[in-house]
């Protein structure tokens, strides 16, 4: 992540201009969009009142503003993807660039299916899944992958009329990274929020002692460690040279700094981890100004979680097995 004053120099130099020169995309985004809802509010209501007793000219009306809603729609959706473009490829690129160069960067990339459930991390079969913003690259003998990524599965419920109504539930929204991890491993050790012994107690307790899957729980030393994560693993042995004190440390300090629910996973040669973030991420707004350092340096913040993951867990340090 880099300094504050290095963001400054970027913004005042080379972004400050660029969203500048966004803005007037932007505001047609807006004025679009708004346009589209009050069609779609004047059609709702002429399709309603038409069924009253004169008022069969509002048929006219709504089917004017079914029209107007297919074309609006259309305009919207090409000049809010040029505007999503143009941000992404002048500033979201530009940040990057600036943390680090030789890093690659796929606005529409994102972590693999496959790369997500080998984690291991978030199990239940997902019906959506989409992701953008993949970044990849190295941070000196560390390589990794990171993107946004958004999961959810779906439910369906019949009433007693035979409407069936559909609901999508969110499995994970936020960021999701894999690195190179600099021990051998043949196991699988997992770290998740201790959301259970928070929510029931004693009994949240006896529920973890279940283990997951072929997991069994692992108990270890570090009270606050052990009030934030729960552990399971498939090598008891394993898992505790994996989660060395230091190692441990390290998790409660990451999850100090960004204040949110976190998961990891070793699993073959990779530490996993996802971080849950109710929000997009590197997606410009609409309905206010684009010109704000402070968007900037929210950016720089969510990329700045590789490095100090990186940081953190001594990830670059090869000792013995690794080179």
């Amino acid at each position: 992540m880099k300094s504050n004053e290095e963001l400054r120099a970027l913004y005042d130099n080379d972004l400050r201009d660029k969203l500048a020169a966004l803005e007037a995309l932007r505001i047609q985004v807006r004025n679009r969009t708004i346009l589209l809802g009050f069609l779609v509010l004047v059609t709702i209501a002429s399709f309603v009142m038409s069924g009253e007793e004169g008022f069969s000219y509002l048929v006219f009306i709504g089917v004017a503003g079914v029209i107007g809603i297919l074309w609006a729609i259309f305009a919207w959706r090409k000049d809010q993807g040029l505007y999503r473009k143009e941000f992404k490829e002048n500033v979201v690129r530009a940040i990057i660039a600036l943390i680090n160069p030789d890093w690659n960067y796929d606005p529409d990339g994102y972590i693999y299916p496959e790369e997500y459930y080998r984690s291991k991390l978030f199990t239940r079969q997902h019906d959506r899944y989409k992701g953008d913003d993949l970044v990849t690259g190295a941070i000196d003998k560390t390589d990794f992958r990171v993107s946004e990524l958004h999961t959810e599965y779906k439910t369906q419920t019949t009433d007693s009329k035979g409407h069936t109504k559909t609901t999508w539930h969110t499995i994970f929204k936020g960021l999701f990274v894999h690195l190179d991890f600099n021990k051998e491993i043949k196991g699988e050790t997992l770290v998740l929020p201790d959301t259970a012994e928070k929510l029931f107690g004693s009994f949240g307790r006896k529920l973890q002692s279940w283990g997951s899957g072929n997991r069994e729980l692992i108990k270890l030393e570090n009270v606050e460690f052990e009030k934030l994560f729960v552990v399971y693993g498939t090598d008891q042995v394993e898992a505790r040279y994996i989660l060395t004190p230091a190692m441990m440390e390290a998790m409660i300090r990451i999850v100090e700094v960004y204040g949110r629910k976190v998961y990891f996973s070793f699993i073959g040669s990779r530490v996993y981890f996802a971080i849950m973030i109710n929000r997009d991420l590197f997606e410009p707004r609409i309905f206010s100004s684009g010109v704000r350092f402070e968007d900037v340096e929210r950016m720089n913040r969510n990329f700045g979680i590789i490095g100090t993951l990186i940081h953190e867990m001594n990830l670059n340090t090869r000792i013995w097995t690794k080179q």
